[in-house]
């Protein structure tokens, strides 16, 4: 092995091109040389318990075995004699720590290798720390990768210095996934190792995560980046459609109006990257019946009625209207139900008319049919006709 100088040299500039700290490195060549000697003494006597590596001008490397002073050597891998240590120096006493130099006359080419092989490890040891490190702090970010490939099950993007995998489950319903395109991608978690034990971070990723809209208008939208207007809830079937309520601490800003920009340029980069997304954009508001109404737009709301026992809004909507506030295959009301944590009770002013007519204790005692909930909305009362559905 080379000197000192020629060894820190190779050091440094091994630890400048992995952009790794000189003291991880020099740490590896002492764990490797450590290894080493073991491994050489097994040939023979038994190798000494602790050990300490110096790296010196005038050897290569030295090993030193680390003994304390003892009356009785009951293990002479740990353990040396007071009479033997003050061979050495004399004024050594009991419970003192001895350094014997071990070095072996013939430590050359074979332990040479095998402190390389140990270095080489935690070199990559180290420099996934350093990518994992890098990547941890993008969790719940945006980032743009290139596909590399493309799976059943899952899609391989290129992330820079580590791979990121799109699940299956993450993909967005309809859209195809070729390699060499660029998309962004919202990241879920960071692991420290890929599938495969000793690969690179691998860094899990969504396309239909609610996040990945949050972090896109984030991007477009100054005025939220500097938090004047707040992005409240969002509701979302990638691929088909999105709700996002928002509000503004300054009156005189419109959320609404500035989420969507001049001519709809904020919000169609939001679409264009979405795939033709539709995104409804909602006015938040702190009143649940007027919340609710915004939700369901494009729906015209005549009334809404607030039950807070049982957290539902009875809504009453025109009856050319009844369609849209439902929605196809009952969309709509679906996500304005997951937007504003309410369950959603939709009938025409015919309904309510008919109802009234017929006395339902029903309506009168506020009992409604729920056909949205924000945690259950599968199930509709209110039969759709071909007519009803968008």
């Amino acid at each position: 092995m080379a000197h000192k100088s020629e060894m820190m040299d190779a050091i440094e500039a091994l630890a400048k091109a992995k952009d790794i700290s000189v003291d991880q490195i020099v740490s590896a060549v002492e764990e490797g040389c450590k290894a080493a000697y073991r491994k050489y003494v097994k040939r023979g006597a038994t190798a000494p318990m602790n050990l300490s590596v110096i790296l010196s001008r005038e050897h290569d490397v030295q090993i030193f075995a680390r003994k304390v002073v003892s009356e009785v050597v009951e293990d002479d891998s740990q353990q040396i004699l007071l009479s033997d240590a003050r061979k050495i120096r004399p004024n050594y006493e009991l419970g003192d720590i001895v350094e014997i130099d071990v070095t072996p006359a013939d430590f050359g080419r074979v332990a040479a290798q095998t402190a390389k092989q140990v270095m080489l490890q935690r070199l990559r040891e180290a420099e996934r720390g350093k990518i994992y490190d890098e990547y941890i702090e993008k969790e719940n970010e945006i980032l743009t990768g290139i596909v590399e490939r493309v799976e059943p099950k899952a899609v391989y993007v290129e992330l820079g210095r580590t791979a990121g995998i799109l699940e299956a489950s993450e993909f967005m319903p309809g859209e195809e996934y070729r390699p060499g395109d660029h998309i962004k991608v919202y990241v879920l978690q960071v692991y420290r190792s890929g599938r495969d034990v000793g690969k690179a971070p691998q860094v899990a990723v969504s396309r239909i995560h609610t996040g990945l809209v949050k972090r896109l208008f984030e991007m477009e939208v100054p005025e939220i980046a500097t938090g004047i207007v707040q992005i409240k809830s969002i509701a979302r079937e990638a691929g088909s459609r999105t709700k996002m309520a928002v509000s503004s601490l300054d009156a005189m800003i419109d959320p609404v109006g500035a989420c969507v920009g001049p001519r709809g340029s904020r919000v169609d980069k939001v679409v264009a990257e979405l795939k033709n997304e539709k995104i409804d954009i909602i006015k938040w508001s702190q009143d649940p019946a007027e919340f609710v109404a915004n939700a369901l737009n494009p729906a015209h709301v005549v009334s809404v009625f607030v039950s807070d026992q049982e957290k539902i809004c009875r809504v009453v909507v025109p009856d050319n209207q009844l369609s849209l506030a439902i929605g196809k295959e009952g969309q709509n009301a679906r996500l304005a139900a997951k937007l504003t944590g309410w369950k959603i009770d939709i009938k025409s002013q015919t309904q309510v008319a008919e109802l009234m007519r017929q006395e339902m204790p029903e309506l009168q005692e506020g009992n409604g049919q729920v056909i949205a909930d924000a945690d259950e909305y599968d199930d509709y009362e209110i039969p759709l006709t071909d007519d009803d559905i968008e």
